[in-house]
């Protein structure tokens, strides 16, 4: 039995989509935030807050992708031992 996991992943995507996209990101670490809570500048704390995604963007598609090569390496596999059983 085949499991569909698109429904499911679709889903918890657009809640995720949402959750992001709901307020403000407070990615910083606890010396980012205590200059940003020295400054009244309010461009240079948005400008903060995406230098720090735009740092958290490459360790992240480094895992997605670990994971994309892992799945597709076990996908080959069991369609490899699937044609070998029909023999």
């Amino acid at each position: 039995m085949k499991i569909d996991w698109r429904v499911p992943l679709s889903l918890v995507l657009a809640v995720a989509i949402v959750l992001v996209l709901s307020h403000d990101a407070n990615a910083q670490c606890s010396m980012c935030k205590a200059v940003v809570s020295g400054s009244n500048n309010g461009r240079f704390i948005r400008n903060l807050n995406i230098g720090v995604l735009v740092l958290l963007l490459p360790p992240v598609s480094i895992f997605c992708s670990i994971f994309i090569v892992l799945r597709r390496y076990r996908n080959s596999d069991q369609a490899g031992e699937s044609h070998s059983d029909s023999r």
